[in-house]
């Protein structure tokens, strides 16, 4: 079939769509020189017309057209509504296996919209007499032969970075004027919702750009423009001719605006030509934080934690254990219908055959209520939130969950259901004010983004849910001194804190470690990481039947020390059912190398350690294989005195090789080289990196602070750089004695001399050679 003809032939076309869908695709198929459904694949297991079960809704299938692994393909009468067509084929794509083309037409347009998960979604319009272009054409055909070749290649990561970096200078600016950082924080947030909300058609008519656009010419109108758009959204209103909906939720609730100059409408005005529909809030927190927050400038441009690594920890926790109840739900819904009466064409079911298939489909129907129900008052807690991007997943993978439990009922002949699991499903906790307000947002984005792209309508009156569920508070610490309560919840997901035993005491100050450590007592040892303390939280929390399960991410240091003492209660009393003991992270936009943890307190050896089966797995997150378990071995006294630490200098002794080869050449009033004080010292990562010009101002053992002082620049060094770190340390040998280091190692100095130097890292082992 030529082009001309197949245009001449649908041009005036005024058939029923059930008429004419199926003459019109094996049409197309013949204009693009493709083999039909019927013929291509005759038993209709990858390629055939009315896919899927009839819809409790009316009508026969999920799609009009399904090709495994290219499209689904419904189509609508001439001149009807596409986009209820669109909406359709999103609310049963997991039943079609998520084709990455979701196509529609009505004979007049074809309309392909891009269905990849992790990507800019891009519609192409092709009208009929459009097809007579052979680039059009070729289109199609791709569509059918190699779906990728329509692929957008800008992902949602991007687009947010994007949309992060442009709105950094924005909160910079507006924080040097002088404005109070939360409330900057909280304006910020507001335009970002707003930028959102008017590219999924919440606000109408692109108002938000056009306001932006209006203020432009004239800079100081926008703070009265603003104040009138904030207070329609908080509680719904008119703005000029247009009616604004009830928003609220919290982030709309004052008119409070903050005046915008050219150069800040100029950046709102570029931010808004991005397509904010697809913004990805796994990440969109991440990277708003360092924008909005004083402390985290510096991180701009990091790396950020993806999704695939965070459901290292939310599939296990979450998913596969509530799917697994639904596979058992299902089975056994299938099992009463597959045994109840069945009516046929040509026979009425009566009497007790009526009552016996009215019962079996009552109890299907009760069954599948019931899972809903459970799935409803399901909560997920993540005791130190951040900026939200678990709590996003987990609430994404919640409705996932009770969706595809809805079609697949539904496809066992059960009547249709809506989603009804919305943010109050999520529960955080977050200290800090800008990451626990952004975890709000990503939340709320997050939800609307999943109703849009299943083919529903987001909920309104608000649109936006109170999520006073996401507190912002201490996880581990009351205000008086005693350990923190959390909510009610089932699972347990996050990433706490990483920090470290010896920063503890410096980054949170003296008085608030001893309350810390006095409150956790003996369930956290003294010299333990912070994380420790939500490990201990959370296993208390699942021994005193207040939790199911969690998930946690730690340094990978929990497998060893101090850290390893909370996971052997776990051990002991519970399970580590998976767990990942070394795996790459991003924590502050820095890469650091980390362990995920599962468990719960049931009893049994079915486990998975870096996603290979295990007999079980132990404290310092081994497999116990053949009962060998390291974790119980004993110090053999043969091994003392064989090795010990080296010098802990607990100040900035460090100097550039630049700066001792000046201070080497410098004289001292005693006649005594600084060579006698200035000592090469290089770890095992800069011998391996070749960077060895590192030195080192050490004043060995027991000199004096007299004696130090004839050693002039070294001296004054120390005095400038070390002293004024040393005066406050709650060590006071640390204080009295700030001129030297705070552990010297005799025993090391003494012992080196007799050693070729090997230095090892904890965790790797590599060699290389230090000259000189």
């Amino acid at each position: 079939m030529t082009p001309q003809d197949f245009i001449a032939k649908w041009r005036n076309n005024e058939l029923k769509e059930r008429s004419a869908s199926q003459s019109h695709f094996n049409d197309l198929c013949r204009l693009l020189e493709l083999d039909d459904p019927t013929t291509a694949d005759g038993k209709g297991e990858w390629f055939t017309f009315e896919k899927g079960a009839s819809k409790t809704s009316g009508g026969e299938g999920w799609a009009d057209v399904w090709r495994k692994d290219s499209f689904a393909w419904e189509y609508k009468g001439k001149r009807a509504n596409l986009d209820k067509a669109f909406d359709q084929l999103l609310q049963y794509s997991i039943a079609l296996e998520n084709p990455p083309l979701l196509i529609v037409s009505d004979m007049d347009i074809i309309r392909v919209h891009t269905n990849w998960t992790n990507t800019v979604q891009k519609i192409h319009t092709i009208a009929l007499a459009d097809l007579s272009d052979a680039t059009n054409r070729d289109l199609l055909r791709n569509a059918f032969l190699d779906p990728d070749k329509l692929k957008p290649t800008k992902t949602r990561q991007l687009l947010t970075e994007e949309a992060a970096e442009k709105f950094a200078g924005l909160a910079q600016r507006l924080r040097t004027r002088g404005s109070d950082p939360e409330r900057v924080a909280h304006f910020v947030n507001r335009l970002v919702f707003c930028m959102f909300a008017e590219d999924v058609q919440l606000l109408p008519n692109k108002m938000f750009e056009r306001m932006i656009k209006t203020a432009r010419k004239k800079p100081e109108s926008f703070e009265g423009h603003a104040r009138k758009l904030f207070a329609a959204m908080k509680s719904g209103g008119d703005v000029g001719f247009e009616s604004v909906e009830w928003f609220n939720g919290g982030l709309f609730d004052s008119d409070d605006a903050l005046p915008l100059d050219w150069q800040d409408l100029d950046d709102l005005i570029r931010a808004s030509a991005l397509d904010w529909s697809d913004i990805d809030p796994s990440i969109l927190g991440t990277l708003f934080e360092r924008g909005l927050d004083p402390d985290k400038r510096s991180q701009l441009g990091a790396h950020y934690t993806d999704r695939e690594k965070i459901m290292m920890i939310v599939k296990p926790v979450i998913v596969e254990p509530l799917l697994a109840e639904w596979d058992g739900v299902r089975g056994t819904i299938e099992t009463l219908l597959d045994n109840a009466p069945k009516a046929t064409k040509d026979k009425l079911l009566r009497g007790k055959e009526l009552e016996a298939s009215t019962k079996a489909h009552n109890e299907a129907e009760a069954l599948h209520k019931a899972f809903i129900e459970r799935l409803k008052a399901f909560r997920v807690l993540d005791p130190a939130c951040g900026s939200g991007n678990f709590l996003y997943i987990a609430l994404l993978e919640l409705k996932n969950l009770e969706h595809r439990a809805n079609l697949e009922a539904e496809a066992l002949g059960l009547p249709r259901a809506f989603p009804s699991i919305g943010p109050e499903a999520v529960l955080g906790l977050e200290l800090n004010p800008y990451a626990a307000e952004l975890a709000r947002v990503s939340v709320w984005i997050g939800e609307i983004q999943w109703m849009r792209r299943n083919g529903f309508e987001a909920g309104k009156n608000p649109i936006l849910r109170t999520l006073d569920t996401i507190e912002c508070r201490d996880a581990v610490l009351n205000d008086d001194g005693t350990r923190a309560g959390w909510p009610r919840a089932d699972v347990v997901v996050g990433n706490p804190p990483f920090l470290g035993a010896s920063k503890i005491l410096g980054e949170l100050g003296e008085d608030y470690t001893a309350t810390l450590r006095k409150a956790w007592g003996e369930k956290v040892p003294g010299f333990a990481d912070l994380v420790c303390y939500w490990f201990a939280k959370v296993w208390a929390q699942i021994q005193a039947g207040e939790l199911t399960r969690a998930g946690l991410v730690s340094t990978n240091s929990i497998r060893g020390g101090a850290n390893r003492e909370v996971l052997k209660p776990i051990v002991d009393g519970g399970r580590i059912y998976e767990a990942w003991a070394d795996e790459p992270w991003t924590i502050d936009g820095a890469a650091v190398r980390v362990s995920l943890v599962c468990f719960d307190g049931m009893h049994g050896h079915s486990a998975r350690l870096n996603g290979l089966p295990a007999q079980k797995i132990l404290s310092d997150l081994t497999a116990n294989s053949a009962d060998f378990d390291l974790t119980k071995a004993r110090q053999l006294s043969e091994n003392d005195g064989i090795s010990c630490y080296g010098s802990q200098q607990k100040g900035s002794f460090g100097i550039t090789g630049e700066d001792a080869r000046l201070m080497l050449a410098l004289p001292n009033p005693h006649n005594v080289a600084n060579s006698v004080v200035l000592k090469r010292s290089v770890n095992a990562r800069q011998i391996t990196q070749g960077k060895t010009d590192s030195w080192v101002i050490d004043f060995g053992l027991r000199m004096s602070e007299t004696e130090a002082a004839l050693f002039e620049e070294p001296f004054k060094v120390v005095s400038l750089q070390v002293l004024p770190e040393r005066s406050n340390r709650r060590d006071q040998g640390q204080a009295k004695r700030w001129w030297l280091h705070a552990r010297p190692s005799p025993v090391y100095r003494a012992t080196l001399e007799r050693y070729v130097r090997c230095l090892y890292p904890l965790l790797s082992r590599n060699t290389g050679c230090l000259s000189g």
